[in-house]
Parts: C-alpha cells; structure tokens; sequence
C-alpha cells in the first residue's frame, strides 16, 4: 500500500489505522521535516521525493497492490489557478500513468464536496483531478467530504488562533453552511472502501451528522475555550474586500479563492458513511478535543 500525503492531517490517520489493520504502508513525502517528528509515520516506510514525477512513482510503485492519494493545497501562491492545477491535476496525472505502467490496479483519491463546480480554482481544479480518475480504467474510488475537523485540523484550530486576541471576528458568508466530519470517520471510510470490492467505481460525499453555518463553527471554537467573542457577519461586498486584503497576509488566513469557495455550500444530503456502514460522528461535543489535542 502507497500512500501520497500520508504525513498531512488526513494522512497520519489513515496512516495509523492501516498499520493497525495489519497493512504494509510506504508513504511518500515531497519533503519531510526532521524538527516535526511527530509528523513522522511509526510503523511506515517513508520515501522522499518528487511524487509529480511519473519516473519516482513509478519506482515506488513496484511491489505495491494499492495507492491512496491524499495530497493536497488549500491554499496557492498567487490566485491563477496554477498551483491548484499543478498539485491536484498535474500529480493525479503523473500517478495514473505510473499506475498503467506498473499494472497497479486499485487508486483512493481525495477529492471534496462541490468539486467541479462553481468559481473556485479550488473546486475547478479538483474537479478535474476527479474527470482523470473516472476516465483512467483503473479500479477507483472518490472521496468528497466537506470541511474535516479533528486536532490540528484547519478549521477549529485556524479560527482558535485567530480569536485569540480579536475581541471581535468579522465574516463574509457567515452563514454558509458545513458539515463537518470527524477525520477519524474520514480516515476509516478509506480503509472500509479499500476491502469493499462495490465501492470501485463509486464516489463517497463524506459528511458529519450536523449542518453548521460558518458564524457556529466560530462560537463553537470560541465558547470552546471560554472566550466571549462577537462575529460579525459582513456584507458581500465587505466579505469580498476581506479576502482581496486576507490574500497579502502572512498564512493567507482567508484568500480570494477561499471567498469564491464560500459562495457554495458545503453540505450533501448523501451519507457516504452509512453507505460504508459508518455512524456519522458529531463533531459538536469534540471541539475542546479538537483545540487541546
């Protein structure tokens, strides 16, 4: 089993809970960081290297009987497109064709919910990523979630920094919708789907049992940590001007692409966990989890 993206969120659980099934896992790295041992995955082969290169992937893949692609951006440098482009559709690329050659059969991709729709670059881009999968002949299966929450996780931490010292939080699109899943239900849908021969071909939207607006999922990380914060929820036109003003600002706390993200609700009224037989987790009772862990 190969795993691309095993030492980002996602992955390191994903990674963990193959090594407990009793999966063999190389995980291959663009670069790892010797100071982040704890990203480190125990119990896995890790390989670094170019995984855009369809000559290393094709190296890697030499023993292997499947391959999981987890990598991913959420954000790029500049607003093109091309760094979205690059990393999802580019990468995919380059393993479909390693795959074909090396006769791997079986491909995991982790794409999102609304990919290929709206204006998001994002979006644009995974969808794509999604149209290479489908047309590739090999035995593969889709993976949509909506926003994937758990420690260290881009959501509730990445608000919990930024409440820190605001005494108020200005939003655009405050009341766009999310379901958030819990990463440990994302992480178990792989493993489910890797033993479950119905799920070649299918495509799973992976959401919690809970539809929460943005202006919740900010209370929540808030009251989380015993703060009394005000959001303010902004105007379109002041919601816009925040994400051309977010898009110079040191960790791009919100870009212009994420703003063309948040035009679309992120949510699916089709459970692909209960169709891998997996009980949604609620993520709500979590959140002081989420912040301490």
């Amino acid at each position: 089993m190969v795993v691309l993206g095993g030492t980002g969120f996602v992955g390191r659980h994903l990674v963990a809970r193959l090594l407990q099934g009793g999966h063999r896992v190389t995980v291959l790295s663009r670069g790892f960081d010797p100071t982040k041992r704890d990203l480190k995955p125990k119990g896995a082969s890790l390989i670094e290297g170019d995984v855009s290169n369809p000559d290393f992937l094709a190296a890697v893949l030499d023993d292997a009987d499947a391959v999981v692609n987890l990598i991913g951006i959420l954000n790029e440098k500049g607003d093109r497109g091309d760094g979205f482009e690059r990393v999802f559709v580019g990468i995919t690329d380059s393993l479909v064709g390693a795959m074909k050659r090396m006769g791997v059969r079986r491909l995991l991709q982790m794409s999102a919910l609304n990919a290929g729709r709206g204006e998001s670059h994002y979006l644009k881009a995974r969808g794509r990523a999604e149209q290479l999968v489908r047309a590739s002949g090999l035995e593969w299966t889709l993976f949509r979630p909506s926003v994937i929450a758990g420690p260290g996780d881009g959501l509730f931490c990445r608000f919990d920094a930024l409440l820190r010292f605001a005494p108020a939080l200005p939003i655009g699109r405050a009341e766009a919708k999310f379901q958030p899943v819990w990463v440990d239900d994302v992480a178990e849908a792989f493993v489910r789907a890797l033993d479950e021969p119905r799920s070649i071909g299918e495509s799973y939207d992976l959401v919690g049992p809970d539809v929460m607006t943005l202006r919740q999922i900010v209370r929540l990380a808030a009251r989380a940590r015993g703060r009394h914060r005000a959001v303010i929820g902004l105007p379109p036109s002041l919601g816009q001007l925040q994400a051309n003003v977010g898009e110079w600002l040191p960790g791009k706390p919100i870009s212009r692409d994420n703003w063309r993200s948040l035009q679309l609700d992120s949510v699916s009224f089709e459970d692909g966990l209960r169709r891998l037989g997996l009980t949604p987790t609620p993520v709500e009772p979590r959140v002081s989890t989420i912040l301490n862990g």
